[in-house]
């Protein structure tokens, strides 16, 4: 069976990290084309993994009919226009998280992937978590009674990425928190729940601390360790929020930045005969009673490379036609709470979602 010749668009630090080891580690791959709009990124990639061409123009891609497969891994600003280009020319595509910088453009990827039929995924990576997975096994089974609030806490003290650059600059990735962390956390409660349909939100974004960037004082950095004092900055540094769903109702607080030296980056799931606390990125601890007593367990499960699941989930679909989880008219949801959280936020009010 011939191999899935793929392209990766951007070879930043999520395509590094994760997209290209899992495709060189899938049989079924073969990476063509490595493209990036500053030449040495695409070169650097062909020489580390010794395979495929690098480019600088994606439209090279969509002219290519070998090619089947697309990772997308731009900034935010590209992902709309990126993908809908490549499913109108025939590819399927994993489009990494948030679908799109904004509701507005999500919806433009969801009509392109119904139009021309082509897998569109998001790169909501937690969907293919075992611990994650497990959870809502549990919760979905009904060991936890009924899940009637969650907590979400995605705070860390001093951690804004690539202060000044595309990160912190709202044009290009259309928020900041909220958008880049906030979307994991509350994809994770969604899928645990059963993707209940959202009824309102209510939300406050800040940017308090970022703003001030020659002042700005920081530990370290994720993601691009740099400061650039001609940047901007204008995103969120802070959110908090409140939503109501068909099921369980969500209370959250995010922070890339605050003056707590604590990191605090978990999810409580309150239920009538249990509650859980899942670790983001680990275990997760089940709070219950047994006997007249008060019991705390951890269940077990076998921990996986959710991002070499994702991908090899990816390029299984193309050859099945199944419908993932992480396909966009599941992840559309947490676009459109997110986009209903920012206009909560500047419009000082409650938002009803139809």
């Amino acid at each position: 069976m011939s191999k899935i010749k793929v392209a990766i668009i951007g070879c930043g630090t999520i395509a590094n990290n994760a997209h290209i080891p899992a495709y060189m580690a899938n049989p079924d791959a073969e990476i063509k084309y490595f493209c990036d709009i500053f030449p040495e990124r695409a070169k650097a990639a062909v020489e580390k993994y010794n395979c495929g061409i690098a480019i600088t123009d994606y439209k090279e891609i969509l002219a290519d009919p070998e090619v089947e497969a697309v990772s997308v891994c731009t900034p935010n600003k590209m992902h709309s226009t990126i993908t809908i280009d490549c499913l109108k020319a025939g590819k399927h595509v994993l489009c990494e998280k948030p679908a799109a910088r904004n509701y507005t453009e999500a919806l433009a990827m969801q009509e392109a992937q119904h139009k021309y039929g082509k897998v569109l995924n998001i790169g909501v990576v937690n969907r293919f978590n075992a611990a994650v997975n497990k959870l809502r096994e549990m919760i979905q089974r009904g060991d936890l009674g009924e899940v009637y609030h969650v907590y979400v806490s995605f705070r860390a003290h001093r951690s804004i990425p690539g202060l000044g650059g595309a990160f912190t600059t709202k044009e290009i990735a259309g928020g900041g928190v909220l958008i880049d962390w906030g979307v994991h956390y509350l994809d994770i409660v969604m899928y645990c729940c059963g993707d209940p349909k959202p009824l309102t939100v209510s939300a406050k974004a800040f940017s308090k601390l970022g703003v001030d960037m020659k002042n700005y004082v920081y530990e370290s950095m994720w993601a691009e360790n740099t400061k650039d004092l001609n940047g901007t900055y204008d995103v969120d540094d802070f959110v908090t929020g409140f939503v109501r769903t068909e099921g369980p109702t969500i209370t959250f607080n995010g922070a890339w930045a605050q003056n707590i030296g604590v990191s605090e980056t978990y999810i409580d799931f309150l239920g009538t005969k249990a509650g859980a606390r899942l670790n983001y990125g680990g275990d997760f601890t089940v709070y219950t009673t047994a006997c007249g007593g008060l019991v705390n367990l951890k269940p077990k499960f076998t921990p996986n490379n959710h991002f070499q699941a994702e991908i090899d989930s990816f390029l299984r679909c193309i050859k099945t036609g199944e419908k993932l989880p992480a396909h966009i008219d599941t992840v559309i949801i947490t676009a459109k709470m997110m986009q209903a959280m920012y206009d909560s936020s500047e419009q000082n009010r409650e938002i009803a979602l139809d």
